[in-house]
């Protein structure tokens, strides 16, 4: 004969404390005592109870989950769609989003459900799913700065914040780097190795961030003697920075450094150089932005800009908490600082 599934009651009894107080502890009520929180948890863990979550959804009303949306508006084929999907996939910036997420909501036993939007029909599944209550708020990361799904999603009146400020003013929260002084950094320490022809692979210009990065760059050169800065336009993928890196030696072959507004550009770069036999650093010197896997592959290993992706990410998550359970009603910024890590590109 099976044995029976442990219940609240078993819970308190070995705790010692009332069914009650065990139901306010699953449910996540957050003025019981901490010891005696931990007393029921450490019973939660012997009796092996596992909370029915249809259950408890009913006493909390809330779905204890999240749409972590990467959003676009870009082609609806069915091809681009598989290809927009591969595309996140295969950018590290992606997994370091999620790592950060799922630090923060772990926890809190709230999961993430991962949803695309790139498409009007994809938009509006979200909006639904949201509405119908499946989860608690969105988590958007957008690839797109024509992306139409935040303000639809403000429109809405439904919790989400953003990873990036927007490129139009929408009433929500959202989380970003202070890219010009990234660029900054990236432009002071080029100046410092003595560079004097340098030039930069930026991301798309239609994307805030990479506006500011290359806005960054551009000024600390100007101000430096530098007015004029060879710039080719990325897509923030390894290819591009190929072949953007094979647009600058063409125009500029004596050029001594190079500024990629992302580690996977810069790898790109690296090939190009190596490919026309330029040494790195020697002969030409390399800077990355975000501290990615790609960073550490490259070979040599990348100078960059970091990113504090995960710290960001699981800054996403608590404010989107703090909006779910009322504890913050305004739209709020949360802006982070780069750092400048030094390896052997430059």
């Amino acid at each position: 004969m099976s044995r029976q599934a442990p219940t609240l009651e078993d819970v308190a009894r070995e705790a010692g404390v009332s069914r009650a107080t065990v139901s306010r502890v699953v449910n996540g009520v957050r003025n019981v005592d901490p010891a005696i929180q931990e007393s029921v948890r450490r019973a939660i863990e012997r009796t092996g109870y596992a909370p029915n979550r249809a259950a408890r959804s009913l006493v909390t009303r809330r779905a204890e989950t999240v749409a972590l949306v990467v959003s676009g508006a870009g082609d609806t084929s069915d091809g681009a769609q598989a290809a927009f999907a591969a595309r996140v996939f295969a950018d590290p910036f992606f997994g370091r989003v999620v790592a950060g997420i799922v630090g923060f909501l772990r926890p809190r036993s709230v999961h993430p459900v991962l949803m695309f939007a790139e498409s009007p029909e994809s938009r509006r599944e979200v909006l639904t799913y949201l509405r119908q209550g499946r989860a608690d708020g969105a988590l958007v990361v957008s690839s797109h700065a024509d992306d139409p799904l935040p303000a639809l999603l403000a429109e809405a009146r439904l919790p989400a914040v953003l990873f990036a400020r927007p490129s139009r003013p929408v009433p929500l929260s959202y989380v970003d780097l202070d890219h010009r002084r990234g660029g900054r950094l990236a432009a002071e320490h080029l100046l410092a190795r003595g560079c004097h022809r340098p030039a930069t692979i930026t991301g798309p210009l239609a994307v805030a961030a990479s506006q500011d990065r290359l806005a960054g760059f551009r000024d600390t050169l100007a101000r430096h003697g530098h007015p004029h800065v060879p710039v080719a336009e990325g897509g923030f993928t390894l290819d591009s920075g190929v072949a953007a890196m094979t647009d600058l030696l063409a125009e500029r072959p004596l050029l001594d450094a190079v500024f990629a507004a992302n580690d996977l550009m810069a790898q790109g770069a690296c090939q190009v150089l190596r490919e026309h036999g330029r040494r790195i650093p020697e002969d030409v010197a390399v800077v990355g932005f975000d501290d990615s896997s790609a960073a550490l592959t490259c070979r040599p290993q990348l100078t960059t800009v970091r990113q504090p992706v995960e710290d960001m990410a699981a800054e996403m998550a608590r404010l989107l908490d703090a909006h779910i359970h009322g504890a913050r009603t305004e739209p709020t910024l949360s802006m982070f600082g780069p750092e400048l890590v030094v390896r052997e590109s430059a």
